[in-house]
């Protein structure tokens, strides 16, 4: 991926980090704000646009029948995407994902997964045969850092919103008819995190994931649960960084609870 960043941005991002300070203004540990709009997508089971700074992501829903595998055939599935368009940022490049694009595909997926806020057996439809498949997609609108939060955050509102499809009496979907919503057990969100010039900075904004000597996401719920991890980037923390993260984390994320219980 070429880069479109200059060195003389990245030694005044590090500079400043070093001081304590960041390029637009915010403490080390504060999060841009954060919009959301739902519902946009008519032919999506949910959809939802979450923007978080000058960062612009768009996450939809489709439930489909498929075959359970074989060592759970008793569970549903679901299966999260993620593609940075061209559009969104003049580093971004079209062609089969990336490994960036990749990486942030599991780690969203990761943090809703092992957190068990959906109960996959009630996806089975028929043991062995039929269970629902959920397939959601987030793309990158505008790319301006931290597409591992955005997609998170859209891609929680889009499973709390989501209907369920209707089923026939022969277990095939009935088009734009609905039997409930999709609920959910628990809340995760991830939180994100980067090392600059020695300092830890939550949110970073494109130019400071460019600056940043190691990156870390946490995915947490409400009641106290971490549902995953995931360093990037290269370099390290501390065990006392590490832990000051997480308790960032936890703290940050159920403001963002907050204001998604509002929709």
């Amino acid at each position: 991926m070429r880069s479109t960043i200059l060195e003389s941005e990245i030694q005044k991002v590090i500079a400043l980090a070093r001081e304590e300070k960041r390029i637009d203004g915010r403490k080390l540990d504060e999060m841009r704000e954060i919009k959301i709009e739902t519902g946009m997508s008519e032919n999506a089971e949910g959809s939802t646009i979450v923007t978080l700074g000058k960062t612009k992501v768009i996450a939809g829903l489709k439930m489909d029948i498929g075959t359970p595998y074989p060592d759970n055939q008793d569970e549903g599935s679901i299966s999260i995407g993620a593609e940075n368009l061209p559009l969104a940022h003049a580093d971004y490049e079209s062609g089969r994902p990336g490994n960036d694009e990749v990486e942030l595909a599991r780690v969203v997926d990761r943090a809703i997964r092992e957190s068990k806020a959906i109960d996959f057996k009630k996806l089975c439809i028929i043991e062995g045969e039929k269970v629902w498949i959920g397939y959601l997609d987030f793309y990158t609108l505008n790319g301006d850092g931290n597409l591992f939060d955005a997609g998170s955050i859209a891609s929680l509102i889009t499973f709390n919103n989501a209907k369920m499809p209707k089923l026939d009496s022969e277990n095939k979907i009935i088009l734009h008819e609905y039997s409930g919503k999709l609920k959910l057990s628990r809340q995760p969100l991830l939180t994100t995190f980067v090392k600059v010039g020695g300092k830890i900075l939550l949110d970073p904004t494109f130019i400071e994931e460019k600056s940043a000597e190691a990156r870390f996401s946490v995915g947490t719920t409400e009641d106290g649960f971490i549902s995953a991890m995931q360093k990037g980037i290269g370099g390290s923390f501390t065990f006392e960084e590490i832990n000051k993260m997480i308790e960032i984390a936890f703290k940050n994320s159920e403001k963002i609870r907050k204001q998604i219980a509002k929709i």
